[in-house]
């Protein structure tokens, strides 16, 4: 069960970094600071790949046959990299409507 606590925290960890990254990132646009807001863009999905490819690990390992525990911890570390990926849809959005206004 250690790997597995590991493996989440890794997810945890790598979603989270990002998601701040994204959010930074919407605030640099509103400043105006568009070069800045992408490059936080960029390093948040840097970020979200780390994530991954533990990630992926999991599932070619339950695709193996291997019992995957689902416990609450891997449920949040799976909740943390979905809510990543829509903060960085919405981030991306922003930044563009941000652009469209400020012109």
């Amino acid at each position: 069960m250690e790997g597995m606590e590991l493996i989440c925290f890794q997810l945890i960890t790598a979603a989270g970094a990002a998601k701040s990254n994204y959010i930074t990132a919407i605030q640099k646009a509103k400043e105006g600071l568009y070069e800045e807001a992408e490059k936080l863009i960029e390093e948040g999905d840097n970020m979200m790949k780390e994530g991954h490819q533990p990630h992926t690990e999991l599932i070619q390992k339950e695709a193996a046959g291997e019992d995957i525990h689902m416990g609450l911890i891997l449920t949040h570390a799976e909740d943390q990299m979905m809510s990543g990926e829509v903060f960085k849809i919405m981030a991306e959005e922003m930044i563009e409507l941000y652009k469209k206004v400020n012109g």
